[in-house]
């Protein structure tokens, strides 16, 4: 007969150890005991794909509020300066200001480039009039559009505005209006960190 002594077992023909696998039950009930099939519990998957659902609902909503997002300061000539959201990524460059019934004062959004391009942008779903302005990588105004009207259109026909060069890396995209405000004109040079 065969005697189990700590995980081996004892042939009685050959009276040599043979390894054998121990059969282990989880107890889920134990406050001392962790064992990773224990994320497996059902609670623990229910919420777990809860808070994910969550996260990419949040992500994927269409508005944003200005808070959620890093800022960075913009120096301009008239000495104001500027809070602009940062748009530095395909995904925050398409959303830009679309949605949004308002921007708060001396706010706006700074758009990141990797490289210089005349950077077209159009209005569609924006509900607020822009300023558009054109920075090189010197962070010199290379081009402005001024009070860009809102587009109401529900097709892809809304008009697109881009620069006469193509050396554009910032788009700074504020309040309708302002830009005089702020006294900034081709030649400008704006003050700004990288975020």
């Amino acid at each position: 007969m065969a005697q189990q002594l700590i995980g081996l077992q004892y042939s009685s023909r050959r009276n040599r150890p043979i390894a054998v696998a121990q059969k282990r039950r989880l107890d889920w009930g134990q406050p001392d005991h962790y064992d990773a099939l224990m994320l497996l519990k059902s609670s623990t998957v229910r919420v777990f794909f809860s808070l994910v659902i969550i996260g990419l609902l949040f992500n994927h909503l269409p508005i944003r509020a200005a808070a959620d997002s890093e800022l960075i300061s913009i120096r301009t000539p008239s000495g104001i300066t500027i809070q602009a959201e940062i748009a530095d990524t395909p995904r925050k460059r398409a959303q830009g200001l679309m949605y949004r019934d308002h921007l708060k004062k001396d706010h706006g959004m700074l758009f990141f480039f990797s490289e210089p391009q005349a950077w077209t942008f159009w209005m569609k779903n924006t509900k607020i009039a822009l300023d558009l302005i054109w920075l090189d990588d010197k962070k010199r105004v290379t081009h402005i559009e001024r009070n860009v009207p809102i587009c109401t259109k529900s097709d892809d026909s809304c008009p697109q505005y881009r620069p006469n060069n193509a050396d554009a890396v910032y788009v700074l995209e504020i309040t309708g209006g302002t830009i005089d405000g702020y006294k900034i004109e081709k030649g400008t040079k704006l003050q700004f960190g990288q975020p």
